[in-house]
């Protein structure tokens, strides 16, 4: 594997080295028409993507939004961005139209790349922004002429410069913006790196957006720091699945629960199964993977599954299962690799092993502040550098940890985290309902679904369906409820606060 980063290296310099050292070594794939780049062409396109975004009156440190679906063109505009020193804001395009006008406004993004294809979801999510950027397609600002520009290229950026800006849900409904910086990317992917041996021989299937941590720190980044190679496809599909990785001789993937579970089912009807491949391993994370799936898809097709734990606040991943022949624990994300992970009680003190209590991370990896809240960043990050997750668990004496709740009140559906209070808020937008609760619901598919229980008035005609597509239009489909349960009152607590885990056991 390749040596550890510097701490203070930046993703400009990195990109220099290996374009240095390794200019004619394939970097990108596209898959639908074989299309390679290598580490040169990634410079020189990288230094005019960041000159081009320079000429038009942007500076760095500035936000640059990306609403982008996966393609070379997305990862190259996003490594572009970085090189030049501006904050890259990731646009989730399923995060629905009032979620993506929030982020763009409180990002204050001075410019969006975009593709097409959103134009008309951009529309809407701009319809009600006050100081709505310009636009431009990804081919726009990859193909503009840079001959006359007069400019010349923006200083380097430093390690601790604002990287990235990725939104992610609380419990508050409001998404977070978490600043990562060029170190913290860097660290993100050198620690997947690490944990997951890569040299530059091997070669990443990028099957999940690069508008979340997972798919940009690690099967971006994780490359990016080894010199080796990427794979990427526009979306994932379990017919092409296989194919792709035997064409492109992919060395490991990185997936959520949900798509190995789909992998698995879609292996049963078509027959697909792991021969002729040079897969090491496939990675799961986002959230909690079923044994028994695991267990199934590791018989199936005799590839180990690494199950691992990471955050958007820490650059991806915080805990890795060792690979083989060291001992993976079925129902673990494993050890802390790269950084420091620590179980704690109420007053963040270390707790016995064994013992339930907070998990706290500290490392190069942790974020360096939510974007303009100062509030949420003092209750998350300590002043000792430990940074608090939410989630309950517990570390066994080999030092695997096992995750047993969450102190948030986030679903995980997919990958996908999704705060209750905002489909709440979406309902309580519906002039029927006088009371409101979202709250997740056990699936075999998602890891989690979300559901919904409202109390309508006493005339109120309003059908489950209507309330859907209510829902809908302001969330996007996948915040938006499986099933809306009508109940004559919702559970309360003393302080009339209502309660959600009671909801699921009464229906």
């Amino acid at each position: 594997m390749s040596a550890a980063l510097p701490r203070d290296d930046t993703v400009r310099n990195v990109i220099d080295t290996r374009a240095e050292q390794h200019g004619d070594r394939v970097f990108l794939i596209n898959p639908a028409n074989n299309r390679q780049i290598t580490y040169g062409e990634l410079q020189s396109t990288a230094r005019a993507i960041a000159t081009r975004v320079h000429k038009l009156g942007i500076k760095q440190g500035d936000s640059v939004a990306y609403a982008l679906t996966n393609s070379h063109d997305c990862a190259v505009i996003i490594l572009g961005l970085l090189y030049g020193g501006y904050r890259a804001t990731a646009i989730n395009l399923v995060a629905g139209p009032t979620t993506i006008g929030y982020v763009i406004e409180h990002s204050k993004s001075r410019l969006i790349i975009s593709q097409k294809d959103h134009d008309t979801l951009l529309d809407q999510a701009l319809d009600e922004v006050v100081n709505v950027p310009p636009r431009l397609h990804a081919g726009k600002i990859i193909s503009m002429d840079n001959s006359r520009a007069g400019l010349p290229m923006p200083e380097t950026p430093y390690t601790n410069s604002d990287g990235l800006l990725m939104y992610t849900s609380g419990t508050t409904g409001r998404p977070k913006g978490v600043v990562l910086s060029h170190g913290n990317l860097l660290a993100g992917g050198n620690n997947t790196a690490i944990a997951h041996e890569l040299t530059p021989e091997d070669r990443a299937l990028c099957v999940l957006p690069l508008y979340h941590i997972n798919g940009l720190c690690v099967t971006l980044m994780g490359p990016l720091v080894t010199g080796g190679s990427v794979v990427i496809p526009e979306k994932f599909s379990t017919s092409a699945f296989w194919q792709q990785i035997r064409d492109h001789a992919c060395t490991w993937f990185s997936v959520v629960p949900t798509q190995i579970s789909y992998l698995l089912h879609d292996a049963g009807n078509t027959g697909q199964n792991g021969d002729n491949i040079k897969v090491r391993f496939g990675r799961s994370a986002s959230a909690p993977l079923s044994p028994d799936v695991q267990n199934a898809f590791e018989a199936r097709f005799g590839i180990p599954i690494i199950e691992t734990m990471g955050l958007t606040e820490t650059a991806a991943q915080i805990l890795s299962n060792p690979l083989p022949p060291a001992v993976r624990k079925t129902g673990s994300p494993g050890i802390a690799i790269g950084n420091q992970v620590m179980i704690a009680d109420q007053q963040q003190c270390e707790v016995a092993r064994g013992t339930e209590g907070e998990v706290l991370v500290r490392g190069d990896n942790v974020m360096q502040r939510y974007l303009d809240n100062k509030d949420a960043t003092r209750e998350t990050l300590m002043a000792d550098g430990w940074l608090r997750t939410g989630d309950l668990g517990r570390m066994d004496d080999q030092g695997y940890v096992f995750i047993t709740g969450r102190l948030k009140e986030l679903i995980i559906k997919g990958g996908e985290n999704i705060a209750p209070r905002e489909i709440d808020e979406a309902l309580y937008a519906h002039s029927d309902v006088i009371e409101a609760a979202a709250f997740a619901c056990p699936c075999d598919n998602y890891g989690q679904r979300v559901e919904a229980a409202v109390r309508v008035g006493e005339n109120s005609i309003v059908s489950e369906q209507e309330l859907l597509i209510f829902c809908r239009s302001r969330l996007g489909p996948v915040k938006t409820p499986d099933r809306i349960h009508f109940l004559p009152e919702l559970p309360k607590g003393p302080s009339g606060k209502i309660q959600r885990a009671k909801i699921a056991e009464l229906l």
